[in-house]
């Protein structure tokens, strides 16, 4: 996606922001991180609403990031934490491999390549499989970036010079030894069979869950 008034930092720095994410972003039941790992490597919990009636998701990640003069790349898969073990009301999903890649394009323009290789887990019916791929990310795409509009005004206003994603030495987070992870394997998990679940008339209008409609998110 091409990013016309966006500089790549700022998309970069909306990416990290944890507290701005919960604003912009509709989807979201709980997010938070739990621990760092080195200093530009952290575990966290995301956990988000899937289109009714298909039981809501979560997963928890190892991610990574790294700036590259004027580009930029983050980068997650999935890791079983022994205080976040899966959750009987959500299904846990598993990150293969996911992330972002960010390409300056000029001093107010860059261009996202976002990767989504993920398991959700339970055999999914195929209107899921098929709005997925032809309207979710592309809306979660055009979220995003409306988002990263509004991002410079938003942080203006919270903590501006809280960014410890580009400065270490800011992290409230404790540390984590790698050792205390070990890497989510699909296969481990309760496969939940969600194969008979029909589109509901809500869905088929666009109306549940935030994914068919494109009204802003009060982001003040």
């Amino acid at each position: 996606m091409e990013c016309r008034d966006v500089p790549a930092e700022t998309l970069y720095d909306v990416l990290h922001d944890i507290e701005y994410r919960k604003k912009w972003d509709s989807n979201v039941i709980e997010t938070f991180d739990i621990a760092r790992l080195t200093v530009n490597a952290d575990v966290g919990y995301y956990s988000w609403r899937c289109p009714k009636p298909l039981k809501n998701r979560d997963v928890i990640t190892l991610r990574s990031w790294l700036p590259m003069g004027t580009d930029y790349i983050i980068m997650n898969y999935s890791v079983k934490h022994p205080k976040y073990p899966p959750r009987k009301d959500l299904v846990r999903a598993v990150s293969i491999q996911t992330g972002y890649l960010i390409q300056s394009t000029g001093p107010k323009s860059c261009v996202i390549t976002y990767l989504a290789q993920v398991d959700p887990k339970g055999s999914l019916p195929k209107w899921v499989v098929n709005k997925s791929s032809q309207f979710l990310a592309p809306k979660a795409m055009k979220k995003m970036y409306k988002a990263c509009v509004k991002y410079p005004e938003w942080k203006q206003k919270h903590q501006p010079h809280f960014k410890p994603w580009l400065h270490p030495e800011q992290s409230p987070l404790p540390s984590l030894a790698l050792s205390e992870l070990s890497v989510q394997h699909a296969d481990s998990l309760e496969n939940i069979d969600e194969s008979t679940v029909a589109e509901s008339r809500e869905e088929r209008v666009g109306g549940a869950g935030g994914e068919g409609s494109d009204d802003d998110t009060s982001l003040t």
